[in-house]
């Protein structure tokens, strides 16, 4: 029979995170339930129907509690055969353990807070590893619990089938093998005094196979982070419309990073992973109308991000002046996904403002191996700004300034942002000449009739000469914000300074490729 009915369960836990809700459950269930120290007290609050791991191995912990699990009465509890070894058991008067819930002492978490050595080394953990992987080891008899976001599943199994699954015990298994490779590998990286040299082994809850990758011709996989406790675009909550695509979930994500950078009601608005139109003002309405004037062209099958609750008029402008692939909010009214329902193809989809940050930041594939890098979580203050010029920029601009270089964040480079009013009114992006760039924004300016005089710019990365300078002032740019750092900076301060241009370094680039 492939399902379990676990009677005995061995609960040790550094996260308690669930526990008053697991620890029910298995009382509701009859489970006799043993623990250790200040698991056991916590149970205790809970329910008195708990024993003492020392009381039960008969075994009083020593060494501090550095050793209390490891007795034979645990371990062979937990490796029993159920085919062969009952026996066993028996004539040492022992009894089957058949779940077992363990989490480990947080060594990643101890060494990321800068600890002594001989804390670190206290945190290495020696009976929680070895009483997961003995149940690991004997899933096909015991199930185990290492991770508290599956305390919410194991418990549907069991009410809908009467037990543990096999496959379910598997899956828990090759969880623990997993959690071990990490964090046996942080460990030796510790020691070693390196940082990880190697991408550790990632697991995930979920896969799903999309139609196709960004061509018809590629396969792709999404495949979702464990552990995830926020709603990310990779776990998005699906409303409405069809199943996203492979460039829909890129674009999204380009999306959804640029409009939390805002916390004013903010719309963004991505076509092939940049934005093509941003705007921050008092309503989602306001900013939605704002953000689609910069480039309607553009916005035509875009990805639409709004950093709030979508409401019934923003929903209803969005539905009949364009085409739009994905809608992002934090919420949406009632009366917004009426609306949004007569258009039945839209994706329509409710995340979280807050985000989980577990995993490495940027993984890119090159050719014989693998780049790790962290997010561009880095913003720079206003009162950071450093002016270069004769003339400072008044306040409006200060806030555009601002307002562009948030924007300018998210464009690929080379990047050169266009702003007014925290409305961007030309953007001009991934081109090998910065110039380039402003000859495009200016241009995406003029076609949509957006006038550029007294509007701001932003460039990701330092001027290398004066004619980029020189190119706004003929449009109209009244100020400008950019990182410095040219060896040609004072040919360009001075560019701006004839044309009475105010120019404010920020000392910080933000390149994206």
């Amino acid at each position: 029979m492939n399902q379990i009915v676990p009677k005995t369960a061995l609960i040790s836990l550094s996260d308690k995170s669930g526990l008053d809700e697991l620890v029910t459950f298995l009382v509701s269930k009859d489970v006799k339930i043993l623990s250790t120290g200040g698991t056991y007290k916590a149970i205790k609050e809970i329910t008195s129907n708990v024993v003492e791991v020392s009381d039960f191995t008969g075994f009083e912990e020593m060494m501090d509690g550095r050793v209390k699990t490891l007795h034979p009465k645990i371990h062979a509890g937990i490796l029993a055969r159920r085919d062969k070894d009952l026996d066993v058991l028996a004539s040492r008067g022992y009894e089957p353990i058949d779940l077992v819930v363990v989490n480990l002492y947080p060594f990643q978490e101890t060494i990321a807070s800068g600890c002594s050595f001989d804390e670190a080394i206290e945190k290495i953990d020696i009976g929680g590893p070895t009483m997961i992987r003995s149940a690991a080891k004997n899933f096909k008899d015991v199930a185990v619990l290492s991770d508290p976001s599956d305390y919410a599943s194991f418990i549907k199994q069991w009410k809908s089938d009467e037990g543990i699954s096999l496959d379910m015990r598997k899956e828990l298994s090759k969880k623990v093998f997993l959690t071990m490779a990490n964090y046996n590998k942080a460990i030796s990286d510790y020691l070693s005094e390196k940082q990880p040299t190697s991408l550790p082994g990632f697991s995930f809850e979920k896969s799903s196979s999309l139609r196709y990758g960004e061509n018809p011709h590629q396969k792709a996989t999404l495949l979702t982070f464990d552990g995830l406790k926020k709603r990310n675009i990779a776990n998005a909550e699906i409303i409405q419309g069809k199943e996203l695509s492979y460039n829909n979930i890129v674009d999204a994500d380009a999306a959804w990073e640029c409009v939390r950078e805002f916390s004013e009601p903010a719309c963004v608005i991505v076509k092939h992973a940049n934005p093509c139109g941003v705007a921050s003002s008092a309503s989602l309405l306001e900013a939605y109308d704002l953000a689609f004037q910069t480039d309607p062209t553009s916005a035509f099958g875009g990805i639409i991000a709004l950093n709030g609750t979508l409401d019934a008029k923003t929903a209803h402008e969005i539905n009949e002046r364009q085409f739009v692939e994905v809608i992002i909010a934090t919420d949406y009214e009632k009366g917004s996904l009426d609306i949004l329902s007569t258009k039945k193809n839209i994706r329509v989809l409710r995340v979280d403002l807050d985000q989980d940050d577990l995993y490495p930041g940027i993984i890119k594939k090159v050719s014989g191996g693998i780049l790790l890098q962290e997010d561009d979580n880095f913003s720079v203050p206003m009162s950071s700004l450093a002016c270069v010029t004769k003339r400072q920029p008044n306040e409006n601009e200060l806030n555009d300034l601002m307002f562009a270089w948030k924007v300018a964040k998210y464009v690929k480079s080379n990047a050169i942002v266009y702003a007014k009013n925290k409305q961007t009114i030309g953007i001009g992006a991934g081109q090998m000449s910065r110039v380039i760039s402003a000859d495009i924004a200016n241009l995406k300016a003029k076609e949509e009739g957006l006038k550029v005089a007294g509007a701001v710019m932003a460039s990701d990365a330092f001027f290398p000469f004066r004619d980029g300078i020189d190119k706004a002032a003929s449009s109209g740019i009244a100020s400008i914000i950019q990182p410095g750092g040219s060896i040609r900076d004072e040919e360009v301060i001075a560019a701006a300074n004839e044309n009475n241009m105010a120019m404010v370094f920020t000392n910080t680039r933000h390149f994206r490729h």
